[in-house]
């Protein structure tokens, strides 16, 4: 197609959520809610581990890089979303659009997907190796891990950013959801995207297999060791201490599986909005609930911390 004459997109609209002027109101005071509770959950997480010594333990690090990726991709399409609530043409700029895409889908999502490999890794190493687990898992291989994180996430990032925006884009410039997705993106280009389309399905792939058969493995070679535990005291602690790692393996993974695995003919874009509307919000605001509700540590923490600063206002 000749686009040389054709005017180029500068900016793309969204169609966001509702139209409806009641719906809007709710949407708005449900979002913010759920966005400080986001920010307050995720904050008060990454502070209690730093702040506790006794939380510096590679399992309470990644946690930490965890809640820091939750609150950086909460953060990237959440206020944009809830001020476009309001707003009749929800207009972002070409540049936006792509910085949006840079940091949430593949630097956050990819970055989240090997933390939480890495996790299992510590878990499987605590549990089926526990006398060389302080040794394997020293503060060196921890900070290997969490960098190793985010450079896979940068480089798949640059690889999708680079090749869909430099892209024509010369014709519609509606995308019907509430923040830049590649897929919808690269519908909208005047330009042959099979390129970015297998680049997108091999690298997304790979990674994600990669970090899922991490996971996979370190979880079957966990459950094999837990039930050569005699005392069902002991296979009860070694489950617990995994159940919370777990949780937020499924949600994430059943997410993106629903979002990019799933053929697109089966669900409405509508019910692709809910389901990431579910991870872009809801997810990141779970996560701190699913590890601090019934983690014996962090409640420890909590009230040692809670004791301390009693203590010291009534020295």
């Amino acid at each position: 197609m000749d686009y040389r004459n054709q005017t180029l997109v500068v900016e793309f609209v969204f169609m966001g959520l509702t139209n409806h002027v009641h719906h809007q109101v709710v949407l708005f005071l449900i979002f913010l809610l759920v966005y400080l509770a986001t920010l307050l959950g995720n904050l008060g997480m990454v502070t209690l581990i730093w702040v506790d010594s006794q939380l510096h333990t590679p399992m309470y690090i990644f946690l930490s890089h965890l809640s820091f990726v939750d609150i950086c991709s909460s953060s990237v399409t959440g206020p944009k979303m809830k001020t476009d609530i309001f707003v009749e043409k929800k207009v972002i700029s070409f540049f936006g659009c792509a910085v949006q895409f840079f940091f949430f889908f593949c630097q956050f999502v990819v970055t989240e997907c090997f933390l939480l490999a890495s996790m299992a890794y510590g878990r499987y190493m605590a549990i089926c190796k526990p006398l060389p687990y302080t040794l394997i898992m020293s503060q060196r291989v921890c900070v290997q891990l969490v960098v190793g994180s985010y450079a896979v996430g940068l480089i798949s990032t640059m690889s999708h950013t680079t090749f869909a925006f430099r892209l024509p884009y010369c014709g519609s410039n509606t995308i019907n959801h509430f923040f830049c997705d590649l897929l919808l993106v690269l519908s909208l280009a005047c330009a042959d995207t099979q390129v970015n389309k297998n680049l997108l399905f091999i690298l997304a792939g790979a990674l994600g297999v990669l970090s899922g058969v991490i996971i996979l493995v370190s979880y079957v070679y966990i459950i094999i060791a837990i039930l050569k535990i005699g005392s069902a005291d002991g296979r009860h602690k070694d489950f617990s201490t995994c159940s919370s790692h777990l949780k937020v393996v499924s949600i994430l993974y059943g997410i993106l599986f629903f979002i990019y695995v799933c053929p697109s003919s089966i669900f409405s874009l509508d019910i692709n909005k809910v389901v990431s509307l579910f991870y872009t919000a809801v997810s990141p605001m779970l996560n701190p609930l699913i590890y601090s509700l019934r983690n014996k540590d962090v409640k420890d923490s909590f009230r040692r911390i809670f004791e301390r600063k009693k203590f010291l206002i009534n020295r």
